[in-house]
Protein backbone atom coordinates (compact mmCIF):
# COMPACT_ATOMS: atom_id res chain seq x y z
CA UNK A 1 0.00 0.00 0.00
CA UNK A 2 1.31 3.42 -0.90
CA UNK A 3 0.88 6.36 1.51
CA UNK A 4 -0.75 9.48 0.57
CA UNK A 5 1.74 12.50 0.84
CA UNK A 6 0.43 16.42 0.29
CA UNK A 7 4.08 18.26 -0.33
CA UNK A 8 2.67 21.88 -1.09
CA UNK A 9 0.85 24.15 -2.54
CA UNK A 10 1.54 23.64 -6.92
CA UNK A 11 -0.44 26.60 -8.16
CA UNK A 12 -3.24 28.57 -7.89
CA UNK A 13 -5.07 30.07 -10.64
CA UNK A 14 -6.54 33.56 -11.43
CA UNK A 15 -9.10 34.33 -13.88
CA UNK A 16 -8.30 38.00 -15.10
CA UNK A 17 -9.84 40.93 -17.51
CA UNK A 18 -6.51 42.82 -17.77
CA UNK A 19 -3.53 41.00 -18.35
CA UNK A 20 -1.02 43.75 -18.35
CA UNK A 21 -2.38 44.93 -15.19
CA UNK A 22 -2.39 41.55 -13.76
CA UNK A 23 1.02 40.61 -14.86
CA UNK A 24 2.51 44.23 -13.59
CA UNK A 25 0.80 43.69 -10.16
CA UNK A 26 2.60 40.38 -8.95
CA UNK A 27 5.70 41.04 -10.75
CA UNK A 28 6.53 44.50 -9.98
CA UNK A 29 4.63 44.64 -6.85
CA UNK A 30 4.43 41.74 -5.41
CA UNK A 31 7.99 40.92 -6.77
CA UNK A 32 7.38 37.28 -8.85
CA UNK A 33 8.70 36.33 -11.93
CA UNK A 34 7.29 35.62 -15.01
CA UNK A 35 8.43 32.12 -16.32
CA UNK A 36 7.87 30.31 -19.72
CA UNK A 37 4.08 29.08 -19.98
CA UNK A 38 2.85 26.79 -22.45
CA UNK A 39 0.81 27.87 -25.39
CA UNK A 40 -2.95 27.07 -24.68
CA UNK A 41 -4.65 28.74 -27.42
CA UNK A 42 -5.08 31.86 -25.02
CA UNK A 43 -3.36 34.43 -23.45
CA UNK A 44 -1.79 34.45 -19.28
CA UNK A 45 1.02 34.27 -17.46
CA UNK A 46 2.95 31.73 -15.37
CA UNK A 47 4.61 33.75 -12.32
CA UNK A 48 6.47 31.88 -9.91
CA UNK A 49 7.80 32.45 -6.37
CA UNK A 50 10.86 30.27 -5.09
CA UNK A 51 10.86 28.48 -2.28
CA UNK A 52 12.65 25.65 -0.95
CA UNK A 53 12.01 22.49 -2.85
CA UNK A 54 10.58 24.41 -5.74
CA UNK A 55 8.51 27.23 -6.99
CA UNK A 56 5.32 27.47 -6.47
CA UNK A 57 3.32 29.31 -9.60
CA UNK A 58 0.67 31.44 -10.09
CA UNK A 59 -1.46 30.82 -13.31
CA UNK A 60 -3.27 33.86 -15.06
CA UNK A 61 -5.80 33.71 -17.54
CA UNK A 62 -7.58 35.36 -19.94
CA UNK A 63 -9.37 35.48 -22.56
CA UNK A 64 -12.26 33.14 -23.68
CA UNK A 65 -11.68 30.81 -20.73
CA UNK A 66 -11.34 33.63 -18.05
CA UNK A 67 -15.45 34.25 -18.99
CA UNK A 68 -17.77 32.79 -16.29
CA UNK A 69 -20.96 31.46 -17.16
CA UNK A 70 -21.99 35.06 -18.08
CA UNK A 71 -19.78 35.97 -20.73
CA UNK A 72 -17.87 38.06 -18.18
CA UNK A 73 -14.68 37.94 -16.51
CA UNK A 74 -15.87 37.37 -12.59
CA UNK A 75 -13.88 39.10 -10.04
CA UNK A 76 -13.21 38.74 -6.03
CA UNK A 77 -12.47 35.00 -4.27
CA UNK A 78 -15.73 34.29 -4.10
CA UNK A 79 -15.46 30.81 -1.60
CA UNK A 80 -12.19 31.24 -1.03
CA UNK A 81 -11.08 34.63 1.30
CA UNK A 82 -7.87 35.46 0.56
CA UNK A 83 -4.02 33.85 -0.60
CA UNK A 84 -1.31 34.12 2.05
CA UNK A 85 2.01 34.61 0.97
CA UNK A 86 4.91 34.15 3.45
CA UNK A 87 7.45 37.11 3.14
CA UNK A 88 10.33 38.97 3.99
CA UNK A 89 10.67 43.31 3.83
CA UNK A 90 7.18 44.11 5.41
CA UNK A 91 7.95 48.06 5.00
CA UNK A 92 9.31 47.57 1.60
CA UNK A 93 5.84 46.32 0.92
CA UNK A 94 4.50 49.08 2.27
CA UNK A 95 6.76 51.25 0.38
CA UNK A 96 5.53 49.22 -3.24
CA UNK A 97 1.63 49.47 -2.47
CA UNK A 98 2.19 53.66 -2.01
CA UNK A 99 4.28 53.67 -4.87
CA UNK A 100 2.20 51.84 -6.82
CA UNK A 101 -1.38 53.79 -5.03
CA UNK A 102 -3.04 50.61 -4.00
CA UNK A 103 -4.88 50.32 -0.67
CA UNK A 104 -3.82 47.90 1.85
CA UNK A 105 -4.68 47.12 5.53
CA UNK A 106 -2.20 45.68 8.13
CA UNK A 107 -2.39 43.15 11.12
CA UNK A 108 -1.04 41.72 13.94
CA UNK A 109 -2.10 38.30 14.49
CA UNK A 110 -2.99 38.25 18.13
CA UNK A 111 -0.30 35.96 20.39
CA UNK A 112 2.22 35.76 17.53
CA UNK A 113 5.05 37.70 16.30
CA UNK A 114 3.35 37.51 12.60
CA UNK A 115 2.96 41.01 10.93
CA UNK A 116 0.43 40.81 7.95
CA UNK A 117 -0.35 43.17 4.93
CA UNK A 118 -3.55 42.56 3.28
CA UNK A 119 -3.54 44.42 -0.45
CA UNK A 120 -5.94 43.25 -3.55
CA UNK A 121 -4.46 42.47 -6.77
CA UNK A 122 -6.57 43.82 -10.00
CA UNK A 123 -9.03 40.75 -10.22
CA UNK A 124 -9.96 41.49 -6.69
CA UNK A 125 -7.73 38.33 -5.13
CA UNK A 126 -7.50 39.43 -1.35
CA UNK A 127 -3.87 38.86 -0.77
CA UNK A 128 -2.56 38.11 2.99
CA UNK A 129 1.35 38.81 3.08
CA UNK A 130 2.94 36.98 6.56
CA UNK A 131 5.73 38.57 7.97
CA UNK A 132 7.71 37.03 10.58
CA UNK A 133 7.90 40.28 12.98
CA UNK A 134 10.66 38.74 15.61
CA UNK A 135 13.00 39.84 12.29
CA UNK A 136 11.29 42.60 11.00
CA UNK A 137 13.20 46.54 11.37
CA UNK A 138 11.00 49.16 11.90
CA UNK A 139 7.63 49.78 13.49
CA UNK A 140 4.77 47.58 13.77
CA UNK A 141 2.04 47.11 11.89
CA UNK A 142 -0.03 50.03 11.85
CA UNK A 143 -3.33 49.32 13.67
CA UNK A 144 -5.82 52.33 13.47
CA UNK A 145 -8.74 52.02 12.50
CA UNK A 146 -8.45 53.40 9.35
CA UNK A 147 -4.92 50.89 8.61
CA UNK A 148 -6.47 48.12 10.44
CA UNK A 149 -7.35 44.66 8.68
CA UNK A 150 -10.93 43.17 9.36
CA UNK A 151 -11.84 39.65 8.55
CA UNK A 152 -14.82 39.97 5.90
CA UNK A 153 -14.84 43.68 5.52
CA UNK A 154 -13.74 44.24 1.89
CA UNK A 155 -11.73 47.28 0.60
CA UNK A 156 -11.63 46.09 -3.38
CA UNK A 157 -13.01 49.24 -5.59
CA UNK A 158 -12.60 47.88 -9.33
CA UNK A 159 -13.38 51.42 -10.34
CA UNK A 160 -10.28 52.78 -8.18
CA UNK A 161 -7.59 50.44 -8.99
CA UNK A 162 -4.84 52.57 -10.46
CA UNK A 163 -3.74 51.33 -13.66
CA UNK A 164 -0.60 49.36 -14.03
CA UNK A 165 1.56 48.24 -17.01
CA UNK A 166 4.14 45.41 -17.41
CA UNK A 167 6.79 45.97 -16.86
CA UNK A 168 5.79 48.02 -13.47
CA UNK A 169 8.86 49.67 -12.22
CA UNK A 170 9.25 51.14 -8.71
CA UNK A 171 10.88 54.32 -7.81
CA UNK A 172 14.76 53.69 -6.70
Amino acid sequence: MSTAITHGLFHLAIKTANLDTTRAFWTGVIGLREIARPDFGYPGAWLACGQPGGQAIIHVYAGGPALGAAGQVPSGTGAIDHVSLACSGYHAYVARFRAAQLDWREFLVPGTTLWQLFVYDPSGVQLELTFEGAVEPGAPPDMSAPRVYRAGQSFFDPLSYPTLSSPFHLPE
